[in-house]
């Protein structure tokens, strides 16, 4: 299929074993991505969740109601065609890593940060051996050239789909070693949002929930754990 239709047109989604994968199936026809690549995941457990968002659709059909399909095409439509590109973008997250930018006050929100922090900052230097520094403030600080490529390898070890997966983890949270965190399972996905939501925690304390932001929050904690589930179904995690 190379666009959205507004109404299901099919009556059974199912998985089709090929000798590149897996392929979902509506009525015996492929379905495909928006660009007209046929859907094809590398893995049963992802193509199942993608039939299981394809069933559970109505008489109409709603896209929001099917991450792991629009993941798939992202996987396949865009990063497969620039992954030089998508690489570099997402490494540049570690140069400005969230983990390393630090409140010079009040002292209970620079404590904060510190519990929350600290721990994933010692686990990349152990791990990966891609210590950071941490400054207080905004201003740029330079990080060990060694230690960026340490983290960019490990971005370059991963498949198409696991760099579709990884790449929502990195920009939602803003972290490059809280999204690597996630996906090497140092902690779940859900306490890591919640650390990397540190400042925005204090604000509310401080000032209350802003009903706006606190749906905007809702979604991207949403899409994040959605970028787990999806590495999830990938082998090798």
């Amino acid at each position: 299929m190379s666009e959205w239709a507004k109404k299901r047109f099919w009556k059974t989604a199912l998985v089709e074993e090929q000798e590149s994968g897996f392929t979902v199936l509506l009525d015996g026809r492929s379905v495909k991505t928006p660009a007209r690549t046929t859907l094809v995941v590398p893995t049963k457990k992802l193509a199942d969740a993608i039939v299981a968002e394809w069933q559970a659709q109505g008489d109409i059909i709603d896209p929001l109601s099917m991450p792991f399909t629009r993941t798939s095409n992202a996987a396949l439509d865009k990063v497969m065609g620039q992954m030089s590109e998508v690489f570099d973008h997402m490494a540049e997250y570690g140069e400005t890593d969230l983990l390393c930018y630090r409140a010079s006050s009040p002292q209970e929100l620079v404590e904060r940060q510190a519990v929350a922090w600290d721990p994933l900052l010692a686990w990349a230097k152990d791990t990966f051996d891609a210590p950071l520094d941490v400054a207080q403030g905004v201003m740029y600080v330079a990080q060990p050239a060694q230690s960026l490529e340490n983290l960019k390898a490990q971005l370059t070890q991963l498949s198409v789909f696991e760099i579709s997966g990884i790449y929502d983890l990195v920009c939602l949270s803003g972290s490059l070693v809280a999204a690597l965190a996630v996906t090497h399972k140092y902690k779940p996905a859900s306490d890591v949002w919640d650390l990397c939501q540190v400042d925005e925690f204090w604000q509310q304390e401080q000032w209350g929930v802003d009903e706006e932001a606190r749906v905007a929050e809702s979604a991207k904690r949403s899409e994040f754990l959605h970028a787990n589930d999806f590495f999830a179904t990938l082998s090798g995690f």
